[in-house]
C-alpha cells in the first residue's frame, strides 16, 4: 500500500496509515486455533472463539460459489477509493463483490483482509454479519473468505511452495503458512509423515512472526534442497544460504490479505481455514478424510 503524504503531513498521514490497518487486521476472527501468534500481536489466540451457534454460509451451503455473485462493481471500488483518498489515505482496492445484505458489499484490498463496505463506499465495516430469521443464523461472510482464499492460494506458482506429497493417492492438499521458529509449526512438521501417510500433500509458504525469522526463511526458501533446509530448520538447526529472490515478502502480503496472524495458518484447496496446529488423525478428519 501506499500513502500520500508531502513533507508536512508525514507523521500524520502515517497515524491514518496505522490506524486503518491496525484497525482492520484486528476485526480478524480467529478460530481459537493452537498456534503461535505474530510476535507484534498482542491478541490472544484463544479470545476470539466463535460463536458455536452461528452456522457458516459453507455449512448451510455445500456450493457457496453458487450464491456468491463473482462479480465486481466497478463504481463500488472507485467510490470506496475516492473516500480514502479523501481521508489521505491510498488504498489499492481490487474487487467489490455484492453480498446476500442488499446494498452491502466485499471488498478484496491488496495487503489486507478484505472487509465489507456500503454501496457508497462511504463506511468500512469490520466483523460478521449473521442472516437471522431463516432458519439457524448465518455468518454470510464465510463463502466470500473461503473464496478469496481459494482464488489466491490457487495463484500461487508451485515452484514458491515447499511441498510435501502424499504418501500414495492424494486425498487433499492444505497450505500451511509456516515459521520456522515456531513451537506449534515444529509440532505440525514432527507429524509430516504421518499426516502425507493420510493422503494428505502439505504445501509450505513463508510466514515469519518477526523480522528474526525472515533471514532464516529466506535461507530455506533460497536453498538448494528446501525439504532439507525445512527439515533441518524445524529441528533447530542454523540454516545458511547465498541470497536469492526469494518469494518469503511475497507469501507475507499474502497471508496478511488473507487474514493470517499466527502460525502454523492451514487452508484447503477450497479456501477454508481449519487451523492452527492439528494432530495428522484431526487434520485428515478436518478435510474431510475418515
Amino acid at each position: 500500500m501506499s500513502f500520500l503524504s508531502s513533507p508536512m503531513n508525514t507523521s500524520h498521514t502515517s497515524l491514518r496509515r496505522h490506524r486503518l490497518s491496525h484497525s482492520i487486521m484486528a476485526a480478524v476472527v480467529v478460530f481459537g486455533m493452537a498456534g503461535c501468534s505474530n510476535a507484534n500481536d498482542s491478541t490472544d489466540n484463544d479470545a476470539n472463539n466463535t460463536d458455536a451457534s452461528v452456522t457458516t454460509s459453507t455449512q448451510a451451503n455445500s456450493n457457496p460459489a453458487a450464491t456468491v455473485s463473482a462479480d465486481s462493481d466497478a463504481a463500488v471500488v472507485k467510490s470506496l477509493q475516492d473516500n480514502l483518498q479523501a481521508s489521505g489515505i491510498e488504498e489499492t482496492i481490487t474487487s467489490a463483490v455484492p453480498t446476500d445484505m442488499e446494498g452491502i458489499y466485499w471488498v478484496s484490498a491488496e495487503g489486507l483482509p478484505s472487509f465489507f463496505t456500503d454501496q457508497a463506499g462511504k463506511h468500512i465495516i469490520q466483523g460478521q454479519i449473521i442472516s437471522v430469521g431463516d432458519g439457524v443464523p448465518v455468518d454470510i461472510s464465510s463463502p466470500l473468505v473461503a473464496r478469496t482464499a481459494q482464488e489466491a492460494l490457487k495463484n500461487v506458482d508451485e515452484s514458491e511452495l515447499i511441498t510435501y506429497p502424499a504418501t500414495g493417492e492424494t486425498k487433499a492438499v492444505v497450505y500451511s503458512f509456516t515459521d520456522a521458529d515456531c513451537p506449534y509449526c515444529t509440532k505440525l512438521h514432527e507429524e509430516m509423515s504421518d499426516i502425507n501417510a493420510h493422503g494428505i500433500e502439505v504445501r509450505y509458504l513463508a510466514w515469519p512472526r518477526n523480522q528474526q525469522s525472515i533471514p532464516k526463511m529466506e535461507a530455506i526458501w533460497c536453498s538448494e534442497d528446501r525439504m532439507a533446509a525445512m527439515d533441518q530448520a524445524k529441528m533447530g538447526a542454523n540454516v545458511q544460504a547465498p541470497a536469492c529472490e526469494s518469494p518469503v515478502a511475497k507469501h507475507m502480503a499474502l497471508g496478511a490479505s488473507l487474514g493470517v496472524r499466527g502460525t502454523p495458518a492451514i487452508f484447503t484447496e477450497s479456501g477454508e481455514q481449519v487451523g492452527g496446529y492439528l494432530p495428522a488423525a484431526q487434520l485428515a478428519q478436518a478435510v474431510g478424510i475418515n
